[in-house]
């Protein structure tokens, strides 16, 4: 049996060798399939606030459990032609569920669309003009979902509770070599699966030499505490900048701020990026970071008084070490709201929260 199975491992592996090299020359002569990608993990622990079963996270997305802990694994498959193309991004793993949180709506008890962060087509009409039709990120906000493209890995308020990806179709316009324009009509913000009831939303971004304004209007799909659909809500309403300077090559600060409203409850913020290379490998950066709760805006996102209002302050300090294809980020963050928000180490009701973490990245 041994014998057997090594022989027969041994042609799988030279059929697979063979493959993978077929392909990649093919790849290689085309030039459109292209295969990328990521895994993240990390450790992460409070301190002087409850770790285990007690624990409390700041309420933002993603690096919020205790102990050594898993990101996600992405996939992501690219064919670019001459005109057209399309991309298949996938994800597994918390960090990746947390992403599609609203996709398994057609399916709730899991199923393929689990696994979909983006799935889209586009075609080149012209040299500067493009559509795409499908399902893509957000295009508002400094952070994204996947922590490649992040320096700190922890994410922001205003990442966490704003837009993460929409479902429709836009428009690209190059207008000059500085000048961009996007329009997009899609459905309801993070429902990427199908549309549930009819409402959509606009987009708008206007892009001039990396500074980025971005609109988002539209009636929003909402439930009710049974689970059935709300048929009137009043639109929200959400601006964004995002941008950045390069003060030197080796010192960079990026810009983000956002205010979002819904019949007069909503949320705001503002959050300044300064990173510093120190060496060709490693970098240091800081996430200064103010975000509001107005009207009970977002219930239950953070500490709110008995107006439905709160607001809190975050601060993260994050290491950059590269190593090859590996990123090993150590970060430092405290956050300090303006209601009892955290526990303490007995367990108290808390205004701050201190917290340590220590994330390897691996992007290929």
């Amino acid at each position: 049996m041994k014998a057997i199975f090594n022989a027969n491992f041994g042609k799988i592996l030279f059929s697979s060798i063979l493959f993978y090299t077929s392909f990649t020359l093919h790849a290689q002569e085309e030039k459109k399939f292209s295969l990328s990608g990521s895994i993240d993990t990390y450790f992460r622990q409070n301190i002087g606030g409850p770790n285990g079963d007690d624990a409390i996270a700041p309420a933002t997305s993603f690096a919020n459990l205790n102990g050594f802990v898993l990101g996600m694994a992405n996939l992501i498959v690219n064919y670019e032609g001459e005109k057209v193309g399309f991309v298949a991004d996938l994800v597994l793993g918390p960090r990746g569920e947390d992403a599609v949180f609203n996709s398994p709506l057609y399916t709730p008890d899991g199923g393929s669309s689990r696994i979909i962060n983006q799935l889209y087509a586009y075609w080149n009409v012209s040299e500067n003009i493009t559509l795409t039709l499908g399902n893509f990120n957000t295009f508002l906000g400094y952070e994204v979902i996947s922590p490649v493209a992040n320096f700190n890995y922890s994410t922001s308020y205003m990442f966490s509770y704003g837009p993460f990806s929409h479902t429709g179709l836009k428009a690209d316009f190059q207008l000059t070599e500085d000048l961009s324009l996007m329009l997009a009509v899609m459905n309801s913000t993070d429902f990427t699966e199908f549309n549930p009831d009819g409402k959509y939303t606009g987009g708008l971004q206007l892009g001039y030499k990396g500074q980025f304004l971005n609109v988002l209007y539209g009636k929003q799909t909402a439930y009710d505490g049974t689970g059935a659909l709300i048929a009137d809500v009043d639109p929200t309403f959400q601006i964004d900048y995002t941008g950045g300077f390069d003060f030197s090559e080796n010192i960079f600060l990026g810009i983000n701020a956002t205010y979002n409203t819904t019949d007069s409850a909503g949320f705001y913020g503002a959050a300044l990026y300064p990173q510093y290379a120190a060496t060709e490998n490693f970098s240091i950066g800081l996430r200064g970071e103010y975000f509001s709760v107005f009207d009970n805006g977002l219930d239950g996102v953070i500490g709110l008084d008995g107006d439905g209002d709160g607001h809190v302050f975050a601060a993260t300090l994050t290491g950059s070490y590269t190593l090859g294809d590996l990123m090993i980020k150590p970060e430092f963050r405290i956050d300090t709201a303006s209601e009892d928000t955290f526990l303490n180490g007995d367990l108290e009701p808390n205004k701050s929260l201190s917290s340590v973490l220590i994330a390897a990245i691996y992007s290929f």
